[in-house]
């Protein structure tokens, strides 16, 4: 398990934070911070939640109980959705299962799945009723409305796009949640 204090001090130099700057955006005294960052003392309670709040980031994430990175998971993740090809609403099901079974396991899979989970049922709804709507007026005949057909066939290149070359960003060392965040349905 990689130490508490390491793990801070490589956030805060990502977010291009200097160590004053996080006591004063945290409101904690900036020695405290030095003693995490060198490993001297452990964040606890509510210096650990003001530290993670300026830094955006969750305690958990920082704490980590036991997970570890699998890069490898988490790009077979990303992939699991093209299974839409195959399977009706594969694209949902296969990663809620690969999700729920090592959420919390995995460094990082827990907001990534959320946001892949909660992005892929927006696109099932949309993709669903884009294709019902040119099959509707089709059947109807209330005209004819290529834009919903062109909308339908857009999402499935866009569903097929967006896994591959999130899983080649995986691969390259980026595992931030990657997925828009458009609507929580899943927390």
């Amino acid at each position: 398990m990689t130490e508490i204090g390491k793990k801070i001090k490589e956030i805060r130099k990502k977010k291009g934070l200097s160590q004053e700057e996080l006591a004063e955006s945290a409101k904690v005294n900036l020695r405290t911070i030095q003693r995490i960052e060198n490993n001297e003392s452990e964040p606890r309670g509510k210096t650990l939640n003001l530290i993670c709040n300026v830094l955006n980031i969750n305690a958990e994430d920082v704490l980590d109980y036991g997970k570890k990175e699998d890069k490898t998971y988490l790009i077979i993740f990303h992939l699991s959705v093209i299974t839409f090809l195959a399977i009706p609403v594969g694209n949902i099901i296969l990663p809620l299962i690969l999700w729920m079974n090592k959420k919390d396991k995995i460094t990082g899979l827990k907001k990534i799945g959320e946001n892949l989970l909660n992005f892929q049922i927006i696109w099932s709804i949309i993709a669903f009723l884009s294709i019902s709507g040119y099959a509707f007026s089709k059947i109807m005949h209330y005209g004819y409305y290529p834009i919903l057909l062109y909308i339908f066939i857009g999402l499935y290149v866009l569903n097929i796009i967006l896994p591959i070359f999130f899983a080649i960003k995986t691969n390259k060392g980026k595992t931030d949640s990657l997925y828009p965040n458009i609507i929580k349905l899943i927390r």
